[in-house]
């Protein structure tokens, strides 16, 4: 084992390592369309996976993610890298079933390094129930790492952007924060124990919905990432046709996230999301200003967004909390107004 940290050989962390959210918004808008009727879901409404259909009444479901280091323990950034691949399979009601490693590597660390991350990840996919069945490898002056997910889902439990309705109550599984709680850790402000609070969100799978609300009305479903949970919910109501009204003081913080807030502790992804998502967003004017930072925050391996029969909210809270997540009800589905997200 080297001396070398790893979040000393990376610029971003996590999903703020993003490509800036205007710019990928460009490139995919001038790529090819290429037409195919059992394509199910693409790229076009920002979906967390494409699902293709099988004809038997199954979806597959695919997905890729990776990213460079939050964390200085090469098992536990295994661990939650894998965790937030697996993530874009839950966040469309499926359920991953085979994995392909991603990784990119620095010669400047010991090959053990490299065997750590990956036991982190094959004990997430474990977890999961989900084979790692090898992968690819490549050298790189910056470490990263992730999978590439194929997993399934039934078609008439099928989840995604598009569905949200109007009188829908918006369900949030995670806390926010992971991405000032990482910058401050990164920056020296956290030690260890200081970021645990993240690190053990991160590395908690999002197949508890699935588990516990197999009953619940579910119209639609995000995973709440790079593109911090008011980007998400943007792609999600512009994808449904609504606005998705959202009580900030009822939104779940990590411990410290506002502190660190306050404190200046903002990846630049948090800046690119509010450059490109923020003239879709009205922030009402009590919102505090580090309240509104972590709304923008982006995400590693966060939680889901669900848009969620009312009726029914409150007793997929429970269930969720019964599993020692801290979900909660945040908001509704209302009318299209003149922004994506309104923020109380």
């Amino acid at each position: 084992m080297t001396g070398v940290r790893l979040t000393e050989l990376v610029e971003a962390a996590g999903c703020a390592a993003k490509i800036a959210p205007g710019a990928l918004a460009k490139v995919l808008g001038d790529l090819p369309r290429t037409e195919d009727p059992n394509l199910l879901v693409g790229f076009d409404a920002s979906d967390d996976a494409c699902v293709y259909d099988l004809g038997d009444g199954r979806g597959l479901v695919q997905t890729c993610d990776f990213f460079p280091p939050m964390v200085d323990d090469p098992f536990l950034f295994g661990q939650v890298a894998a965790a937030n691949a697996l993530s874009d399979v839950y966040a469309m009601g499926g359920e991953p079933k085979l994995a392909l490693n991603l990784l990119c590597f620095p010669n400047c660390l010991g090959i053990e390094v490299a065997g750590q991350i990956l036991a982190g990840g094959a004990d997430r996919c474990q977890l999961a129930g989900c084979v790692v069945a090898g992968g690819h490898s490549i050298n790189d002056h910056e470490p990263k790492y992730g999978l590439s997910v194929t997993g399934f889902v039934q078609l008439d439990g099928l989840l995604a952007n598009v569905g949200a309705k109007v009188g829908d109550a918006l369900v949030l599984t995670k806390a926010l924060g992971t991405g000032v709680i990482t910058t401050a850790y990164k920056g020296g402000l956290l030690d260890e124990a200081g970021v645990r609070v993240a690190t053990d969100s991160m590395i908690r799978l999002n197949d508890t919905v699935g588990r516990v609300g197999g009953d619940i009305v579910r119209h639609a479903c995000t995973d709440v990432t790079g593109f911090s949970l008011m980007g998400h919910s943007c792609e999600m109501a512009e994808a449904s046709g609504v606005t998705l009204q959202i009580d900030a003081d009822a939104v779940p913080m990590l411990d410290g996230a506002r502190e660190m807030a306050r404190m200046g502790m903002l990846p630049a992804g948090a800046y690119r999301n509010r450059d490109f998502f923020g003239p879709r967003v009205q922030m009402g004017p009590d919102v505090p200003l580090d309240l509104a930072d972590v709304l923008f925050d982006p995400q590693t391996s966060g939680g889901l967004l669900l848009s969620v029969d009312a009726s029914q909210a409150d007793l997929l809270v429970s269930r969720l909390r019964d599993e020692g997540l801290p979900a909660a009800v945040i908001g509704q589905v209302a009318e299209r107004g003149q922004k994506s997200v309104e923020v109380r």
